[in-house]
């Protein structure tokens, strides 16, 4: 996607204007998530389970605090106005709280600011990116059981890990999507989360005829795009250009026992490239070349990293770097997990807002997310502690402050990647006695 050419229309519509710090989470779509989940309860309780919500968020962008000072930092009180600083109730409230609700906010936020936000396209298709990610959990006997440990062969070890795979819109960073299990049926299951006229970069290792065939079938125009796996078996159709191929992959009889839609033959386009004396291939379904011209294909696939960069500042800059989750059961880990993404496209959004205020200059990726994470730490401190009247100027200053985040040009790379040998702590056997 050339820059020039996203920045042209990014700015089609204006994201709507925060007024309040209930508005950065409209609490129409809170109560809508509550509700949607059966989590409302008549009986009115002293700590809301609005104010689980927030509780939530703060566990993320305050991850390194304890959870009553997490309390106090976000100024949740109970029904009364005390300060509710109880560390039992605030875990028997989560509890109440459970992973449904948090998640359903989670996608209903996540289509609120994705409408809002004016993303630039390609060729006429949204840009979307899919990868795995793991997280680890405390080692409790309850998450033990849950979830799965790193193996080899000694057998497992280590902490307990949780399986994620997520769908990201590159330009924003926004997650649209995202479930927790292997990777493969993760990536099936979030299918019908994928926005038609879009096409989605894959990682090789998500190479599956019924996979690619089953999401190119599940709306209109859903596209994909991804490397060529080693000695993956295809028979050449017609040439389409130079290094620009239309091919056959063939599928096997336990691929369409899987997929029963999956048909005997499945028609692909080869694009092939040859990058600092190494010849690189991408697959996609994208067949006609007219439309699609092969070098702005091949030059597409590059930025499926913006999904690692974006894993990145989940794991680094929003819970810095805490590699291992609070939660101590599993119920609580998911749900956490489910705030984690709720936060992260919180302040996400918030940056297609800042970038909206630098009159369309750059795209939201260019912006430090580091920085927003700071700016956004300041307000939810001091939000609740202004008068009415401030709010606006706290939050129109939280935007005009864009200009500051802006990050220098990424640079590229000018060596190819070696691996680093690494130094042994220990002499080998056979070069121990020279040692003497």
């Amino acid at each position: 996607m050339e820059l020039s050419q996203a920045l042209g229309i990014i700015n089609v519509t204006s994201p709507e204007h925060a007024r309040s710090l209930s508005d950065l989470i409209p609490a129409e779509l809170i109560h809508k998530a509550l509700t949607l989940t059966d989590t409302v309860t008549l009986r009115k309780r002293k700590l809301p389970l609005e104010s689980m919500i927030w509780l939530v968020v703060g566990m993320s962008i305050f991850c390194n605090r304890p959870m009553t000072e997490i309390v106090n930092l976000m100024d949740i009180s109970d029904r009364t106005g005390a300060p509710f600083t109880a560390r039992s109730s605030v875990i028997q409230r989560r509890k109440t709280l459970g992973e449904d609700a948090v998640r359903e906010l989670f996608d209903i936020t996540q289509q609120h600011w994705n409408q809002q936000a004016a993303h630039p396209q390609w060729h006429g298709l949204n840009l979307f990116a899919m990868d795995g990610v793991v997280w680890r959990t405390a080692d409790t006997p309850e998450n033990s059981a849950a979830f799965s440990k790193h193996g080899n062969q000694h057998g497992e070890g280590g902490y307990p890990q949780v399986r994620m795979v997520c769908l990201m819109e590159l330009s924003s960073h926004l997650i649209n999507a995202s479930a927790f299990d292997s990777e493969m049926r993760l990536a099936a299951r979030l299918t019908e989360k994928t926005p038609d006229n879009s096409i989605t970069l894959f990682d090789k290792g998500f190479y599956s005829p019924g996979l690619l065939h089953h999401w190119q079938t599940a709306g209109e125009k859903r596209h994909w795009l991804l490397p060529l796996k080693k000695n993956i078996q295809y028979e050449v159709v017609r040439k389409l250009g130079r290094g620009d191929e239309l091919v056959q992959l063939k599928t096997s009889p336990q691929a369409r026992k899987q997929w029963p839609a999956l048909p005997m033959e499945l028609t692909a386009r080869l694009l092939t490239k040859t990058v600092d004396g190494k010849e690189r291939q991408v697959l996609t379904s994208l067949t006609d070349h007219n439309r699609y011209p092969g070098n702005s294909l091949s030059e597409l696939y590059r930025h499926r990293w913006e999904i690692e960069l974006g894993y990145r500042e989940a794991k680094q800059g929003l819970l810095d770097s805490r590699w291992t989750l609070r939660s101590r059961l599993p119920e609580l880990v998911r749900q956490e997990l489910w705030g984690v993404l709720l936060t992260y496209n919180l302040v996400r959004y918030q940056m297609v807002r800042m970038a909206f205020e630098l009159k369309g200059d750059y795209l939201p990726y260019q912006l430090s997310f580091s920085g927003a994470i700071s700016e956004i730490t300041r307000l939810l401190i001091t939000l609740p502690w202004a008068s009415p009247g401030k709010v606006p100027g706290e939050l129109r200053t939280l935007y005009e402050k864009a200009k500051w985040l802006v990050l220098p040009g990424r640079r590229e790379r000018s060596y190819p990647r070696e691996l680093r040998v690494k130094s042994r702590k220990y002499a080998d056997k056979k070069t121990a006695g020279h040692l003497k």
